[in-house]
């Protein structure tokens, strides 16, 4: 984050921090990430069928791509794709994801007791993590 770029109007006055706006927006924004980790919880469970080690692996993968991409959600009063972000700080933040997402795929995922996920969970990962950083845009903007 410390090489992020800031959009041009945060640069055209200074920004003054409303501390009950960001209290506001944790109170709103804790629970949204909860009800998708019992989303996920769920979808595990019945969708999925899933023992200990699938449950661990799949909750590892929604949990780490959904919290470290709302980084390109929050980190903009705008539209995401709109406002850039510094590559070292986009190039940082994707390949932790993608290592992340791999980790269960190679020989180290036993080692962390993680499993393969069937093929169609890569389906409702996207799906997911789709619809949490949509949430978090749309909450971003009633809440400010």
């Amino acid at each position: 984050m410390p090489f992020d770029q800031v959009d041009a109007e945060a640069l055209q006055k200074p920004v003054h921090w409303d501390l009950k706006a960001i209290e506001r927006y944790m109170l709103v924004l804790g629970p949204i990430s909860s009800l998708f980790d019992f989303l996920t919880f769920a979808a595990l469970w019945f969708l999925f069928g899933a023992n200990a080690s699938l449950f661990q692996t799949g909750w590892f993968m929604e949990s780490l791509a959904s919290q470290a991409l709302v980084i390109f959600v929050i980190r903009t009063r705008g539209a995401p794709w709109r406002s850039r972000p510094h590559p070292i700080l986009t190039t940082l933040t994707l390949g932790a994801v993608a290592v992340g997402l791999a980790i269960p795929l190679t020989p180290l995922g036993p080692m962390f007791g993680f499993v393969s996920p069937p093929m169609s969970f890569a389906a409702f990962l996207v799906l997911t993590v789709l619809a949490y950083l949509t949430t978090v845009m749309i909450v971003r903007r009633l809440v400010r």
